[in-house]
């Protein structure tokens, strides 16, 4: 029969859970000999219309292993920062000596080809491809991400919990918002300079008047009800 041994078996710690701070994942990465660590982050995956559009930001190495301050003050998560503030921080972001940034994106179409969450690994994906040097590591906001093209390590709230990859989600943010205001500029009944293509009622209201537009995303039920609608001669 089978000895079973009364000694637990002891887990190995988590990596990024070695100390506490924005930089506790840049520092364990540095610490276990990786000195390439990329943040990835994406933006617009619940809008209605327009692309899903992600960021891969990579600083040196050598500005890592101080405190976020001594890099760039005020980096958190895109969605705690005002506008004002993002907009601020994106040209110290891609300013920064030695930075490497990358940007991906998936147009409506590809979303309603592959789904939502597809289109946005690839989104993640294109972003790491499009920058001049892949990194050792890539720390990704969320659930795990198949396919990428390079190593990876999944932190749910990572916009929250790692610098990097807070970096990456303003990059993504803005540089979303900037395409969605040229956008607007093609279709402007739709107000996409104000609420992104987020379903907010002044985008509803503009989509049972005027029914879905080319970058709106089909495969969202609002948009395809509202475009049966329309097809079928129903006005608001």
């Amino acid at each position: 029969m089978p000895v079973h041994s009364k000694v637990k078996k002891q887990k190995s710690p988590d990596l990024f859970e070695i100390e506490n701070g924005l930089l506790a994942a840049e520092h364990a990465a540095l610490q276990s000999g990786v000195f390439r660590v990329a943040g990835v982050d994406e933006a617009g995956r619940g809008p209605l219309a327009g692309p899903v559009v992600a960021a891969a930001v990579m600083f040196p190495s050598a500005c890592l292993q101080g405190e976020p301050a001594d890099i760039i003050a005020g980096i958190q998560d895109s969605k705690v920062l005002s506008a004002k503030k993002r907009a601020q921080l994106l040209p110290e972001i891609l300013q920064y000596p030695g930075v490497i940034v990358g940007v991906g994106c998936c147009d409506s179409t590809e979303i309603d080809q592959l789904n939502i969450l597809r289109a946005t690994h690839l989104a993640m994906r294109k972003a790491l491809l499009n920058m001049k040097e892949l990194p050792g590591l890539a720390l990704v906001d969320g659930l795990p991400v198949q396919g990428l093209p390079t190593d990876s390590r999944s932190m749910i709230k990572g916009d929250r919990r790692c610098f990097s990859i807070a970096a990456a989600s303003i990059v993504a943010k803005e540089t979303r918002d900037s395409m969605m205001k040229e956008l607007d500029l093609k279709y402007p009944e739709y107000g996409f300079a104000q609420h992104k293509g987020y379903g907010t009622r002044k985008h509803i209201t503009a989509l049972e008047k005027w029914g879905p537009c080319p970058i709106h995303r089909r495969s969202f039920a609002p948009v395809r009800v509202r475009e049966t609608l329309k097809a079928e001669g129903h006005t608001p």
